[in-house]
């Protein structure tokens, strides 16, 4: 596999939460239950054509913090492959706070036989508390409009 390389928008012990997509694969995705309930993920067909044969160890980034979880190939029916993490992936989503509807967007930034590296970004699926005082109305008949 090739590796990733030059990437001006490494993180890497950054604090950046937020950054604009290099052009590296990248799927996302909207969590739910089976996410932060069941700690399932499970990586797109279009991804894990990009991956490794074989199982790999792969470290997630966020916010400058790692977790490192492995890769293995568990085929799911013509729909990729399962990123089977279990307790490691279950770190990620309670040190982060997951939430059903919260949304990740995950980047490849580096992809070997050896390694994965994954970059997140968490986009909180909640209401912003700041604008909920100017919320007349939650409803399709009663729209909020911001």
């Amino acid at each position: 596999m090739d590796s990733f390389q030059n990437d001006p928008c490494d993180v890497e012990g950054s604090e950046d939460e937020f950054w604009p997509l290099s052009g590296k694969p990248y799927f996302s995705m909207v969590l739910k239950k089976s996410h932060v309930k069941q700690y399932t993920l499970s990586i797109p067909a279009k991804v894990t054509k990009l991956l490794p044969p074989v199982d790999v160890p792969v470290i997630f980034t966020y916010c400058g913090k790692k977790w490192e979880t492995l890769y293995t190939i568990v085929p799911r029916e013509g729909r990729g492959h399962s990123l089977r993490t279990s307790i490691r992936w279950r770190k990620f989503v309670t040190d982060n706070n997951l939430k059903e509807g919260d949304a990740c967007v995950f980047e490849l930034s580096e992809c070997s036989n050896t390694l994965v590296k994954i970059r997140v970004q968490i986009l909180r699926g909640d209401f912003p508390s700041q604008l909920l005082n100017g919320v007349s109305g939650l409803t399709s008949n009663n729209p909020i409009i911001i």
